[in-house]
């Protein structure tokens, strides 16, 4: 978000030690142990389930991420573009994959990257590959983005702004792009030197280094947070994802950005800051017992149905009905997405009533409902 009117602040990199955080860490030990058991808990159920399965929660779980982490910014995905897109770039094996948008593989491929390739160094051609991926020539945006290179400032400074036109309020004003190059030399390095620091600390430093620096033209934060995923995926020692960052993010949304606010207009004591990524961890972890259970009466449903015959149509339907469906499914909706008549669309859910598949909703209403039977 651009220029408006110069303000100029005691911002955190302005200070004369920066990026020399600090924080106090009698305070986040209790939290910060509390996190690794949880990931230690759930990396150990995640490994009983199988391999198969284990596949099928990262592919829900990489879905939510990419999902929520665009939400987070105003854009809304399709959830099965999505899910198609990173099930074909993992060879995943998946039926009723169906075809996606550029943008949408630019942006799954940046998550891909970032957590499949966990290992690898962080480097300016990375993040500038990164941020290419994000904004592919189709992509359409309200106004011209300087892609594949740092922000040049050259429509003034770089300003996160809110409110209406003449009532604008400055929540923050970036380091000048005149210092960029120096300023992110000096977070690559850190990033990847090995550290005594926790992994899942520095992922949480890593995360408001990033936005603070603010390097790119747009795009910023959902960079951050891949580069937090990466940084937690190390953590796990895996590059297989079973809880999003983003999606608690995108559930706490205003405390997030209010608490952001408040640090960049802070000491470097980030003890606050630290404190409550710990806290979104720790809301975060427990959120994949219900994709868990998700995946697990999926895995039963198909292989109950392991000999069942189904129709093109009727493979796409369940696996919308599997993945985010909107609303209760009904014979108009179901010739609606399936793109058939509604005669056609009758047949087809009579026929899975009759293979066990589908079943009434209980609850009545102007039209019939149908719920799948696990």
């Amino acid at each position: 978000m651009h220029n408006m009117r110069r303000i100029m602040r005691g911002y955190i990199y302005q200070k004369t030690n920066w990026p020399l955080f600090a924080w106090d860490n009698e305070r986040l030990l209790g939290l910060l142990a509390e996190v690794r058991h949880m990931q230690g808990r759930l990396l150990g159920r995640m490994e009983a389930i199988g391999f198969d399965l284990r596949d099928e929660a990262t592919l829900s779980t990489l879905t939510m991420d990419v999902l929520k982490s665009s939400e987070i910014e105003g854009e809304v995905l399709q959830p099965e573009q999505v899910r198609s897109s990173i099930a074909r770039k993992l060879g995943m094996d998946i039926v009723g994959l169906v075809p996606s948008d550029r943008n949408v593989d630019g942006v799954v491929e940046m998550l891909l990257d970032a957590t499949q390739q966990y290992q690898k160094p962080l480097n300016t051609a990375r993040l500038f590959a990164w941020h290419t991926s994000l904004y592919p020539k189709s992509k359409n945006t309200m106004y011209t983005i300087e892609v594949g290179q740092w922000r040049t400032d050259s429509t003034g400074p770089m300003q996160v702004v809110s409110g209406a036109m003449g009532k604008e309020r400055v929540h923050f004003e970036a380091p000048a792009a005149k210092i960029l190059k120096a300023e992110m030399k000096q977070f690559i390095d850190w990033f990847n030197k090995e550290h005594s620091l926790d992994p899942v600390l520095k992922a949480a430093v890593a995360h408001l280094w990033f936005v603070t620096v603010h390097p790119f033209d747009d795009g910023n934060g959902r960079i951050a947070r891949a580069v937090t995923d990466m940084l937690l995926a190390r953590s796990d020692g895996s590059p297989q994802r079973f809880y999003s960052m983003s999606a608690q993010i995108r559930v706490e949304r205003k405390g997030y950005y209010d608490v952001l606010e408040k640090t960049q207009q802070g000491s470097l004591d980030i003890t606050d800051w630290l404190g409550r990524c710990l806290n979104r961890l720790n809301h975060a972890l427990p959120a994949t017992d219900a994709m868990l259970s998700e995946v697990l009466s999926k895995a039963t449903f198909w292989k109950k149905h392991s000999d069942t015959v189904f129709n093109e149509r009727q493979k796409m339907m369940l696996n919308k009905l599997f993945n985010q469906f909107d609303g209760k499914l009904t014979t108009t909706k179901w010739a609606k997405i399936a793109k058939c008549s509604q005669d056609t669309a009758l047949r087809d859910i009579q026929d899975l009533m009759a293979k066990d598949v589908l079943a009434k909703e209980e609850a009545g209403g102007r039209s019939t409902g149908y719920v799948v039977k696990y």
